[in-house]
């Protein structure tokens, strides 16, 4: 390999590890560029002769845990680091949505099932991280190839607008808010995953009362444990979830957008408020139900 290919592969497995690379120079016979995982930033250097032979030159990084980190992360293909105060262990099955915060378009709830540490460094290894960090293709790119990967292990529910906002309506009538609509779409991905695999812990983003979920699980969901915590996407299941449910969103509001023949934005910005005002001109205001979230406050701006 010349020097851009090492640079591109060294690039991969570090970003792969969940650092950054940046700075990124050209110098004599190399390169130059500094590592960074959040809390410690070092330079590196990679040098290759005109016999092709490379030399990586760690000697400017001054700390000694994240130097033996990195050459790790650099030389050993096989090496990806998963560990950190979001794994739970093996088998595991973590749960996300999508959908939450966009005013067109359905919610999309998805679990994955990884039945080991092998299965979630291969799963590290492609990419896979925080839906929120990647870009629309990267989400839909991932979502088939982790299906490869997890096989049958995963499930994805849609929730369409209209059932919705029927089941919101519902929910509120009841004295309930949003997030025992999301208890409902969690607990269904994995009342459905427990009808295939086994497994005693799911991880889930902390988003209400652990008992809002409970509440919401049948018979087998409830003999599992429920972990519940801030940024849950760290984990790698949950990470792979959050994919999966993206790339289906990302799906149907592309098919909307088709059927409708308007291209309905993300979010709840000010396109939204006049994408529906547009829709409403065309279509009617009760057919606004099929499109979008409608206790959303952008409602009241149409």
């Amino acid at each position: 390999m010349n020097l851009d290919e090492i640079f591109d592969m060294v690039t991969k497995r570090v970003v792969t590890n969940g650092m950054r690379i940046f700075e990124v120079k050209k110098i004599s016979y190399g390169i130059q560029f500094k590592i960074s995982d959040g809390e410690h930033s070092e330079l590196l250097r990679i040098y290759q002769n005109k016999k092709n032979e490379t030399k990586y030159d760690y000697s400017q990084i001054r700390n000694e845990p994240f130097k033996v980190k990195i050459q790790k992360i650099i030389q050993d293909p096989q090496f990806v680091e998963i560990s950190s105060n979001k794994d739970y262990g093996y088998p595991i099955i973590g749960t996300d949505e999508a959908g939450k915060g966009d005013y067109f378009g359905p919610l999309v709830s998805a679990g994955v099932f990884v039945k080991d540490e092998n299965e979630a460094k291969t799963l590290a290894s492609i990419g896979v991280k925080d839906s929120k960090e990647l870009s629309d293709n990267q989400n839909i790119e991932l979502a088939e190839k982790i299906k490869e990967i997890c096989k049958y292990h995963f499930s994805v529910i849609e929730i369409s607008p209209r059932t919705y906002n029927n089941l919101y309506s519902q929910f509120k009538h009841e004295s309930k808010n949003l997030n025992t609509l999301l208890a409902w779409a969690h607990a269904k991905v994995i009342e459905e995953l427990l009808s295939r695999v086994e497994c005693n812990k799911a991880v889930i983003d902390q988003f209400a009362n652990e008992k809002f979920l409970l509440n919401k699980l049948q018979e087998k969901g409830k003999r599992i444990e429920i972990i519940q915590i801030h940024k849950a996407e760290e984990n790698i299941a949950v990470a792979a979830a959050s994919n999966l449910a993206r790339a289906k969103y990302l799906e149907k509001l592309s098919k909307l957008s088709e059927e409708f023949k308007m291209n309905f934005p993300k979010g709840a910005s000010e396109k939204a408020i006049e994408m529906a005002k547009l829709f409403v001109e065309k279509y009617g205001e009760e057919k606004l139900q099929d499109i979008a979230k409608l206790h959303f406050k952008t409602t009241n701006s149409v």
